[in-house]
């Protein structure tokens, strides 16, 4: 299993230095109604945009190949304005290994709708720590330290922070950036707005059960299910503590989408009260998907 020997690995990386990267990350951009010269410079940006994504060294830790963070990123392009600049959405999925088992739990799966961006086939993807150089790589940096540091979280408690804060100075150094995504004002639900809701103390416990529901819960779970599973209970109750103290966060939903399906599945085996807490705690928390969660109390075929 990934990290298995994670405080192990970081106090030998902190005396050896030795770094390597931390993703594997799939790419694919799609660009219906483009021309096929646009395709072409597409498909070629592709290529630099995976380059960008794993051959990069986004922390100080060594990944062996088997234990690099398992993503994928989907740019769909919707029109093109002038000549080099493109607009659309970018969705961003990743994923992490349960201990002594073949599946992967969902970590994230967020849409986001403000992309847009300059190039010119063949042009160098560049990025710096400390400066906007481009909204594209200050997007990608951006999902990629999201990436890393919800990954940690679920290994150790809040262990994701550095990497938070990475992706914190990037919005940071795009407030004067003319591209959408990046501004409070601009809306409630951008990049802004996700990291305000990470770095707020109101929503500290979303962050906290990611822990309690994958390294207490789900990684527990061949050993002991029932226990694992009311770990799982633990977590959810957590969300819900915070849904009641501050209704409708934007981090919110973004778990619930990625982890609704998760939830169903695995509570649809539990006995029945166990069923009918969850189910009642989930319509709470995420009422536009009752008859999802409502799934769990239903008799199986």
């Amino acid at each position: 299993m990934r990290k298995v020997f994670f405080i192990f690995t970081i106090l030998i990386l902190s005396i050896t230095g030795i770094k390597a990267q931390e993703l594997q990350c799939m790419v694919q951009i799609s660009s219906p109604g483009m021309s096929e010269t646009d395709r072409q410079i597409l498909q070629t940006l592709q290529s630099s945009i995976y380059e960008f994504m794993n051959q990069r060294n986004w922390t100080e830790y060594q990944y062996k190949p088997e234990e690099r963070i398992e993503a994928s990123i989907l740019i769909t392009i919707n029109e093109k304005v002038g000549s080099d600049e493109y607009r659309g959405t970018i969705q961003v999925q990743s994923r992490r290994p349960i201990f002594q088992t073949s599946y992967s739990s969902p970590i994230i799966n967020h849409n986001d709708r403000d992309l847009s961006f300059r190039y010119v086939e063949n042009q160098t993807l560049e990025y710096a720590d400390n400066t906007f150089t481009s909204n594209l790589t200050s997007v990608l940096a951006f999902y990629a330290n999201l990436i890393i540091g919800f990954d940690f979280d679920t290994f150790s408690p809040m262990g994701g922070t550095p990497y938070f804060e990475k992706a914190q100075n990037i919005v940071n150094l795009a407030q004067n950036a003319p591209e959408r995504g990046w501004k409070s004002f601009e809306g409630q639900r951008n990049r802004y707005w996700l990291m305000e809701n990470i770095f707020n103390s109101q929503y500290s416990n979303i962050r906290q059960a990611l822990y309690t529901y994958h390294r207490l819960g789900f990684d527990r779970m061949t050993d002991n299910m029932d226990m694992a599973r009311s770990e799982v209970v633990n977590a959810i109750e957590m969300f819900q503590r915070v849904h009641r103290q501050r209704p409708g966060s934007y981090l919110m939903s973004i778990i619930m989408t990625t982890k609704g399906d998760e939830l169903v599945n695995l509570f649809t085996e539990a006995p029945a009260m166990e069923k009918n807490q969850v189910v009642q705690i989930l319509t709470e928390i995420d009422p536009a998907n009752s008859a999802r969660y409502r799934r769990i109390t239903q008799p199986r075929n």
